[in-house]
């Protein structure tokens, strides 16, 4: 007998529709596929439904790793950089998009990757960085090219939860290699930080 099968939940403060997750769960993804031409600007509008496998709340666009999208007749090419080389969401990242544009209607999906310019912490857009709080992850708390990050200097990290500038790393190291550990020492919360790259 087959155990039931619970739904996967939700990380805190996420908002995404439940066939995101279902993708994550191992179920394809279902973009509904609208009638139209297959142009540059209905890629672009797919590709902003797809999440980052590490950071759901974050769009691959607003990510940064998207560098370009051409359409010819129903073939799409999207050139992608991923976050570092040997990334390990990188495969599951072009598996999402072509997915997804597939089921949009582009009979031919191609996914170049694109390793320079290499991809850098700026990169993440204002909206991406706002979707990071809004989860409970700090963003980047400097620009990459700040010389303090080649002294080592630890970076002014607020809370995302309160706002708080009291804050101090615990880990150098999170779940991910993007990712340090810290808290909060006015609402003692823990959290992500998303390095400067």
């Amino acid at each position: 007998m087959t155990p039931p099968r619970h739904p996967r939940p939700k990380p805190s403060g996420a908002a995404l529709p439940d066939e995101v997750f279902a993708g994550f769960a191992g179920a394809p993804m279902q973009v509904q596929a609208t009638p139209g031409p297959l142009t540059v600007a209905r890629a672009q509008a797919v590709l902003a439904t797809v999440p980052d496998p590490e950071i759901p709340s974050v769009m691959l666009p607003d990510l940064g790793v998207i560098r370009g999208v051409e359409v010819t007749g129903d073939r799409v090419t999207v050139r992608m950089t991923p976050t570092y080389t040997g990334c390990p969401a990188t495969d599951l990242m072009q598996m999402m998009i072509r997915e997804q544009l597939s089921a949009a209607g582009f009979a031919e999906v191609v996914v170049d990757l694109v390793l320079s310019p290499p991809w850098s912490s700026d990169d993440i857009t204002a909206e991406g960085r706002r979707r990071m709080v809004e989860t409970g992850i700090a963003p980047p708390a400097h620009r990459a090219t700040d010389k303090r990050h080649l002294t080592g200097t630890v970076p002014e990290v607020t809370c995302p939860h309160c706002g708080s500038m009291a804050t101090e790393m615990t880990s150098a190291f999170g779940a991910t290699a993007c990712k340090a550990l810290w808290r909060c020492n006015d609402c003692r919360e823990p959290f992500d930080y998303f390095k400067c790259i």
